[in-house]
């Protein structure tokens, strides 16, 4: 038997055998293998498919995830000029408030100090009305010691008394 140049008989039962196996293979192996790659085709076709919607998807969580990022930085912006705001104006309110207690305790010091000013302006004038009085008493004893000073002196009151003009108190 000589394989390169084969006998007619040889070639004749391998072509047979080719045949019948190519037959068994069409009828019962090509199909299942078709079917499987077939399968195997949606699969992957199928996978894809499921891959590309991912990928959409992760783009559009990507997309959402940078708006969340922009919009949390955009509230924390506002937040902090807020708060800015906030505090700007608790402390014009603060200075605002202590300037009128300030004003208040001035207003109140000066009050104080102009009543205790009258007070002393009065015990002085009523120091010096008690001064004068003593003073005069005792000029008036001295002056007054004899009669005749005496008559001298009601003399000059009346005399002055009478030229006075008389008011009226109505």
């Amino acid at each position: 038997m000589n394989l390169i140049t084969p006998d007619m008989g040889l070639l004749f039962w391998m072509v047979v055998i080719f045949g019948i196996v190519f037959f068994l293979l069409a009828k019962f192996g090509f199909p299942v293998i078709t079917d499987m790659v077939d399968e195997r085709s949606a699969k992957i076709a199928q996978s894809l498919k499921d891959a590309q919607e991912i990928e959409a998807r992760m783009a559009r969580w990507k997309q959402e995830q940078a708006q969340m990022l922009e919009e949390t930085r955009k509230e924390q912006s506002l937040m902090l000029r807020n708060a800015t705001e906030t505090k700007a104006r608790i402390v014009a309110e603060a200075k605002a408030q202590a300037q009128a207690e300030a004003d208040k305790i001035l207003s109140e010091a000066k009050l104080q100090i102009e009543a205790e000013k009258e007070s002393a302006l009065r015990d002085v004038r009523r120091e010096v009305a008690m001064l004068s009085v003593q003073v005069a008493e005792k000029v008036l004893r001295h002056e007054l010691s004899d009669e005749g000073n005496q008559l001298a002196f009601i003399d000059q009151l009346v005399d002055e008394a009478s030229k006075a003009p008389m008011h009226n108190s109505n």
